[in-house]
């Protein structure tokens, strides 16, 4: 469903397509052997070629193009078995070669598709123009001197890939959902970390608005956003601007713009270039990329299984729903978890479990799932005591709690603290018996139509045995002493 604007003249429709700019994960840059490692000594991950240095040929890293292969293969996206390399052109203090290093008319990957799912629990196919290699520039710091800025070149030539999405995005909503499905489908194949703070992926949003069944009006492309959360505030906050211009009998200026998150506004940074402002030409120094067809199978044999398909898996094997799954699939580590825990135990309590009181734990605690202080082998037999009645629910919860604080198991927790619950019918029915002589009024209370009370009692007989009383037995034996 699109996300409509009123204005003083009626609705306005939101058109998006996103540039989403993904580092690749590789041990070296995309035409060095310099590191491709974040962080560092400024300039200490930098070769010659890197630094723009006269008479330095670029040789193109074989793993930069798998990852860039498997990655189109992620996005069910054709796979070009020859591409080619062109020279950007434009000056940027922090681009050595006063060039970028890209791939324009012929890209490795073609169209493919991302199926995005909706806050209403529908889906959306969200179309995929292309997939590029090119490397990133340096960094300019402006914050180390009053009066100088600073170039670091360690992030120069790192490989990235520019996933280019059709127009299809038509709401802040489903350009989250878009760039959250995008980030989950490279970390399952690994070719991308997805870390938006320290910049291996960021996007560039381009922005327009139109009257329901008219054609594209001007765009704009606000630059370099590196959170979901901005992506989606700068489109609402973009769309209102040019639905105000249109509306003030105005004309959108095709530009650049930068988003404030901190004033929520666009300034302008330039006007927009088009594809023959950077002069684009063949590389020189490299030939045509050519790949074979066998090679890309094997790449796409030995792809991991994909967060869709994962998650159309465990709800038929497990019986999870459709919410459940989504959760579960949304981090591999955490899918690979819950697939460990259901094998060993009962599979819809330990998706109970893990969704509620284990991730509280880990929200409590500050911990991932790969830092977990109880183990999915841990957990798996916490969920066997309460399968075997050796403890119930909520002695269960308390004894997670102290598995997370002593990362002890949960049977010597168990153990240590008399913790089994009581199964014997004449201790429970004992405990019962005092807790209706205590409380002969409430019987007659119960027995003349209260039956709100029965609550009341099974509280009670809980409290009197210390949580440790099978709650199904204390049930049924209150209603039968009850009844007589």
């Amino acid at each position: 469903m699109s996300y409509v604007i009123e204005g003083r003249t009626g609705a306005w429709e939101i058109v998006v397509g996103l540039e989403v700019h993904a580092q690749v994960i590789s041990n070296a840059k995309l035409f060095s052997g310099a590191s491709a490692a974040y962080g560092g000594e400024p300039n200490t991950h930098v070769s010659l070629i890197d630094a723009g240095f006269p008479g330095m040929l670029p040789v193109l890293n074989h793993e930069c193009v798998a990852q860039a292969v498997r990655t189109g293969l992620g996005l069910n996206a054709t796979i070009h078995l020859e591409s080619r390399f062109d020279r950007k052109n434009y000056f940027y203090a922090d681009l050595p070669q006063g060039y970028q290093i890209s791939q324009f008319a012929h890209p490795i990957v073609g169209e493919g598709k991302v199926l995005i799912d909706l806050a209403d629990g529908g889906q959306r196919e969200i179309g995929i123009t292309r997939l590029h290699l090119e490397q990133d520039a340096g960094k300019s710091m402006h914050d180390q001197d009053p009066t100088r800025s600073f170039i670091d070149l360690n992030r120069a030539g790192v490989a990235l890939m520019e996933i280019v999405s059709e127009p299809d995005i038509r709401s802040p909503e489903e350009a989250g959902a878009y760039l959250r499905k995008l980030r989950q489908i490279l970390r399952y194949i690994g070719t991308c970390d997805g870390n938006m703070e320290e910049g291996s992926m960021r996007a560039d949003v381009n922005v327009s608005v139109r009257k329901a069944g008219e054609a594209y009006r001007t765009r704009c492309e606000i630059k370099n956003v590196n959170s979901i959360r901005f992506v989606m505030q700068a489109i609402e906050v973009e769309a209102a601007r040019q639905v105000e211009i249109w509306e003030s009998g105005g004309v959108v200026d095709q530009e650049t713009r930068l988003f404030d998150s901190a004033r929520g506004e666009t300034r302008s940074l330039r006007t927009k270039e088009d594809a023959h402002d950077y002069r684009y030409f063949p590389d020189p120094d490299l030939l045509p990329l050519v790949i074979s067809r066998d090679w890309v199978e094997a790449l796409k044999a030995a792809l991991p299984e994909l967060p869709e398909a994962k998650r159309l898996r465990l709800e038929a094997e497990y019986g999870v729903s459709r919410y459940e799954s989504g959760v579960l699939t949304a981090e591999q580590a955490v899918a690979d978890f819950y697939e460990e825990v259901a094998k060993a135990s009962d599979p819809k309590l330990a998706v109970n479990w893990m969704l509620g009181d284990f991730f509280a734990a880990l929200n409590r605690t500050g911990k991932s799932i790969d830092e977990s202080p109880v183990s999915a082998a841990g957990l798996s037999e916490l969920l066997a005591l309460i399968k075997d009645a050796t403890i119930n629910g909520k002695i269960a919860k308390d004894v997670l709690e102290a598995m997370v604080e002593t990362g002890e198991s949960a049977a010597e927790i168990v153990e240590r603290k008399g913790l089994r619950q009581v199964t014997d019918t004449g201790a429970i029915e004992g405990a019962i018996r005092d807790i209706l002589a205590a409380n002969a009024d409430k019987v007659a209370e119960y027995k003349s139509g209260k039956e709100k009370l029965f609550g009341f009692f099974v509280g009670q007989t809980m409290k009197a045995m210390k949580g440790k009383g099978n709650p199904a037995m204390v049930n049924d034996l209150l209603a039968r002493l009850l009844a007589e």
